[in-house]
């Protein structure tokens, strides 16, 4: 499993990829949560916002930070 946060290094982006390791560890995956803030990335994803969160290269979340809760749901249907 590929978990990744795409930004450009704000704290937005710094505080979802934060949530994101802390969930991944919670639910024990063999995961590594990568944090890329190459902008070029996110538009090669042909997306305009960030902060993004990605599983196995498909976004699942674009421009906001959701709660945990909604971070965790996420990931978890993205494994489905």
């Amino acid at each position: 499993m590929q978990i990744q946060v795409l930004g450009s290094g704000c704290a937005r982006c710094k505080k979802l990829h934060e949530l994101t390791s802390e969930i991944v560890k919670e639910l024990e995956l063999d995961a590594k949560v990568d944090y890329i803030t190459d902008v070029s990335k996110i538009v090669e994803m042909g997306i305009m916002q960030s902060p993004v969160l990605a599983v196995n290269g498909k976004p699942v979340m674009i421009g906001f930070i959701p709660n945990r809760e909604k971070i965790k749901d996420l990931i978890v249907k993205a494994l489905e």
